[in-house]
Formats: structure tokens, sequence, C-alpha cells
């Protein structure tokens, strides 16, 4: 009976340690719910690529999420469970995945499906304050990527082989905020192909 106390309550401290959505995104507090789309830039005009219904827990974490394409078609569901998150999708079985504190402030994320088979595996290093600070992909192409900030705004991502060679650079510009601080335009540059995204979020506060 003690062994099985002992486990449930580690469960449940690695449950609560996992890092909050909102500190990793640099969101404040308080948001109930969003909408992100994301546009592709060509020629300067818009193309919308994607948008994503975002409902939160109270304590800043994603409790549930839907993304469609340009269409309305669905791409991804996803519904947080008490141990694990699950995530759907209309052509192939949904995945199961399970988030492990680990020492270092890091955090490894797997994903299966109903039978067991692990389909991609993520290692989430982090900052003090709950941003990411580097993600290491366990699964091909075994890229990493290391997250830059200056002035309490994510400025750049830098995607890396495993050879430690730069794959990538992206830059980040943020265009407009809202009265709490949350981004609601941003700009993503590819600095090896040029490729321009824009991402429009929209929040709603308690």
């Amino acid at each position: 009976m003690r062994t099985l106390f002992f486990f449930i309550v580690v469960l449940a401290l690695q449950s609560c340690a996992t890092k909050k959505y909102i500190d990793k995104q640099l969101l404040p507090k308080g948001i109930k719910s969003a909408i992100e789309e994301k546009y592709s830039i060509v020629n300067n005009k818009k193309k919308l690529l994607q948008k994503k219904e975002i409902i939160f827990t109270k304590n800043g974490r994603i409790k549930y999420s839907k993304t469609v394409d340009a269409s309305g078609n669905l791409i991804q569901e996803t519904e947080k469970k008490l141990w694990f998150v699950v995530e759907k999708y209309p052509d192939k079985e949904p995945y199961y995945c399970k988030t492990r504190w680990k020492p270092n402030q890091r955090e490894r994320i797997s994903c299966y499906t109903k039978k067991q088979y692990k389909e991609n595996e993520a290692i989430y290093h982090y900052n003090r304050n709950g941003t990411i600070a580097k993600i290491v992909d366990n699964f091909t192409p075994f890229h990493t990527q290391y997250y830059d900030y200056k002035n309490n705004e994510l400025s750049k991502i830098v995607i890396k082989d495993k050879k430690d060679k730069t794959v990538d650079e992206i830059a980040i510009q943020c265009i407009t905020k809202d009265e709490k601080g949350a981004c609601l335009k941003e700009i993503r540059t590819s600095t090896k192909t040029k490729d321009k995204e824009e991402i429009n979020f929209s929040p709603k506060y308690d």
C-alpha cells in the first residue's frame, strides 16, 4: 500500500512539475482561450496555412486544441488527460503523449500509438523562467533547436544537425502586443530559404 501511495504521489508531482505553456511561450497569466492563425507570406501576399483554437486550463496549460487547414479540414486535435495528452488525426491512429520530468530543468516528451509504438520523442531544456532553451529531437532528422531571447522576447531559433552544423536560422520579430504583453502579430523569417511566416494570436482573458 505504501509503495502504491508513493507511486501515485510521484506521478502527481511529475504532472505538476511539467512546464506551463504560457511560460514556454512568454504569455501573460489569465488567458482563457485563443485563436492562432499561421500565414505564409509570398510577394507581400498572405496565404492562410492553418488555424488553431486553444482552450487553456486555469494554471496555463493547454486543455484542448483543434487545428484546421485553410479549407477547414481537421489537421490535429489534442485533449489533456490526467497523466497524458491525446493527439487525434483524421488519417492515422491517435498518439498518446507522456511528459516525464528530468533533472536540470528538462522534460522528456514521448508519443506512442495505442499499440505502444513510439512515434516521436524530444528532450526539452528550459530556462529558469520556464521558457524553452533548446529542444533535442530523438527521432529523425535528430535536429536540435536553440532558442534565443532578447528583452524578454523570442528573437531567433537556430536549428542544427547531429554534427552541430546549422541547418537553418529563424529570425523572429514581434510586431504588435496587447496591453498584457502577449504578442498578437509575429513574423518569422528563414535565413536560409528567406521564407516568411506570419502568426496572428488572438487571446481571451478571464
